[in-house]
């Protein structure tokens, strides 16, 4: 506790080995606050400093935190295929405001398997025509794979975009069944 009785911000991180790369877990008392893709040295300490910026914090490598243990057992068990949700605590102090609103619905709304339009999930935040708002979104989002943005797709059929890179959403797409394993 602080002098005035209040509990200091406390950000603890570590690095996780997937099937897409490392991933970088951060979480605070709240929850998990942020996952990073492709998270080597130069993207991990880019990203800390954003999380010491925007938190308030220098944030901690404790990869056995208690804050983040059950984040990184349930991340290894989904890139190992033997978890199709998440149950964990999110702080979603990173993102507020309509962004906010569209992950939430995302996290809740699109099961493990499926994908969503971009037309589509507007539709069900009350804001029909905001697809490219659900873009802005997606792109924002601090928790990827745990609110999983890669079930957002183009109503035509397309891809569409990925702020993990294209051949990460296709392979977290093909962990799911949605498309077919890439052939190498």
């Amino acid at each position: 506790m602080d002098s005035h009785g209040q509990y200091e911000q406390r950000v603890v991180w570590a690095v996780v080995d997937t099937g897409i790369g490392p991933l970088l877990l951060a979480a605070t008392r709240e929850g998990l606050v942020n996952v990073v893709f492709h998270a080597t040295d130069a993207v991990r300490d880019r990203a800390l400093r954003r999380l010491a910026s925007r938190l308030g914090t220098e944030p901690v490598e404790e990869p056995r935190s208690p804050l983040l243990a059950e984040a990184i057992r349930q991340v290894e068990a989904y890139f190992a295929g033997r978890r199709q949700s998440f149950d964990l605590p999110l702080d979603w102090s990173l993102i507020s405001g309509f962004p906010r609103e569209v992950l939430r619905e995302l996290a809740s709304g699109v099961p493990f398997g499926t994908v969503v339009g971009y037309g589509d999930l507007a539709g069900r935040v009350g804001q029909p025509g905001g697809a490219q708002a659900v873009g802005m979104a997606m792109g924002a989002n601090p928790l990827p794979v745990v609110v999983p943005c890669h079930r957002v797709v183009e109503s035509g059929g397309g891809i569409g975009g990925f702020g993990g890179g294209l051949e990460t959403k296709r392979r977290l797409l093909a962990l799911e069944g949605v498309l077919p394993e890439p052939l190498f």
